[in-house]
């Protein structure tokens, strides 16, 4: 059963993340998702709550899906035609826009953990 949840979790988060990122280029006009108006207010809040919702529901090594829902970007960016002129510093700030994510993913495993132990 675990390795069923760790394929509906990186599944759900590859498609979340390719869904989030994609509505919000094509909804904010622009190729790049966080060029968008909404990125810094819906779509990236948006990320990090789902990283933590993920963590809880698949709370073995929670940084995973946090990383897959935020580099999910670069694909998007990439099928939207964006050159690769400024790649390096795109990866650098997609491993910087992980850290809040990995950190709220961490944040659902210990609560989904602390709270089971609980119940026991």
């Amino acid at each position: 059963m675990k390795g069923r949840d760790t394929a509906a979790a990186f599944a759900l988060s590859l498609f979340g993340g390719l869904s989030l990122w994609t509505l919000t280029a094509f909804l904010g006009h622009r190729r790049e998702p966080w060029d968008a108006a909404g990125y810094w207010t819906i779509a990236y809040p948006l990320a990090i709550l789902f990283a933590a919702m993920l963590g809880a529901f698949c709370p073995s090594r929670p940084w995973r899906w946090a990383v897959t829902i935020i580099s999910s970007q670069l694909i998007v960016m990439i099928a939207s035609g964006s050159d690769f002129s400024l790649l390096p510093l795109g990866l650098a700030l997609l491993a910087l826009l992980s850290l809040p994510a990995i950190a709220a993913g961490y944040l659902g495993a210990w609560l989904r953990t602390g709270l089971l132990s609980r119940q026991r």
